[in-house]
């Protein structure tokens, strides 16, 4: 349920959450294939109900455009690195249309070798993963994909920020118009979803974040001026340090607390790479795809036998609802994206 649930909204319909992102996006000096590419992905995250991937974004894309840290019009340089990977350099710009000038090549490589890998480099990111992930299961192929962030998140046991949210997305292609996708932040929450919080005035859960003594706090501000924790403790930090590794050092770039340190202080979105790997079920199977998918779908169709929740449902009912009804945003959030004068 949404933190806004009591606060007075705006009806958008999908067009008009574009067209309003696009224009905030140019006006604020970002190129037209950047500005759409980002625009996109604020799109599908207002339509599938995940406003913290949403409009929300947008104040704070206008923040890192006017930085001064960004490129606002680089294009992105596409290497076709060896037959199993492909280097994209966002040369300091926006990751988004790098990887959308790179996934179809990533495909490709996959369905050629079973296997292959995009690295992007030197890229801004804010978005959700999923959006990514859902574009590859569309070509066909199974996908992972994962970044750092700013250091914002403690590790186990401790009580400063280090680690970054971290989230990993992956994607299963399946029959019918929707793949299997989960997408989910390492911390205990996404920073959006705490930053929402904040906007809300609603307290947090225990166990989100500490304040900046290191006690452990249900406020979101205090939270988010101290430090956020992992999901699931050692578990969680664990699987955070391995994407700082796979997504950082592994592919020559930043850690969050080196992306945190190259913001120095001018609050813009992170900078870092992010990798993303792709496999062909086909090749990887034997050669049994219809097999293969069938021991797929039986193992989905158990999880509704005992109606159990399947990551990416609540996502696709919500984007039939938007499509079909338009979207609602919170009226003091449509105000502030309009105050910004685009």
């Amino acid at each position: 349920m949404s933190v806004f649930e009591a606060q007075e909204t705006v009806a958008l319909s999908i067009d008009e959450v574009f067209a309003l992102s696009r224009r905030v996006l140019t006006g604020a000096g970002l190129s037209v294939p950047h500005a759409e590419a980002v625009a996109r992905v604020i799109t599908a995250g207002e339509r599938d109900e995940c406003a913290s991937h949403g409009l929300y974004r947008l104040p704070g894309c206008v923040m890192t455009i006017r930085s001064g840290k960004m490129s606002l019009d680089a294009e992105p340089v596409i290497t076709d690195a060896s037959p199993a990977l492909v280097r994209a350099d966002a040369r300091h710009a926006y990751s988004l249309l790098a990887f959308e000038r790179a996934a179809p090549l990533l495909a490709q490589k996959a369905k050629e070798v079973g296997v292959a890998a995009l690295v992007i480099n030197n890229c801004f990111h804010f978005s959700a993963l999923w959006p990514e992930i859902e574009q590859l299961t569309g070509m066909g192929v199974a996908a992972l994909a994962m970044t750092p962030s700013h250091s914002w998140v403690a590790p186990a046991g401790g009580k400063r920020g280090l680690l970054g949210t971290n989230p990993i997305a992956f994607g299963w292609p399946r029959p019918g118009p929707h793949p299997y996708v989960f997408d989910f932040a390492t911390s205990a929450i996404a920073r959006g979803d705490m930053a929402l919080h904040d906007i809300a005035g609603k307290p947090i859960p225990e166990g989100w974040g500490v304040d900046a003594e290191g006690r452990p706090t249900t406020n979101a501000r205090a939270a988010l001026d101290g430090a956020m924790l992992t999901f699931g403790g050692h578990k969680g930090s664990a699987l955070s340090t391995m994407i700082e590794l796979m997504a950082g050092p592994l592919i020559g770039d930043l850690t969050s607390r080196e992306s945190m340190a190259f913001d120095d202080g001018a609050k813009a979105a992170p900078m870092h790479g992010e990798l993303i790997l792709a496999f062909d079920p086909d090749l990887m199977g034997g050669g049994d795809a219809a097999v293969n998918a069938a021991r797929a779908e039986a193992l989905f169709a158990a999880f509704a036998d005992q109606d159990a929740r399947l990551p990416s449902h609540r996502r696709y009912e919500a984007r039939a609802r938007s499509l079909a009804d338009g979207v609602r945003t919170p009226k003091v959030l449509y105000d502030q994206i309009v105050a910004l004068g685009f």
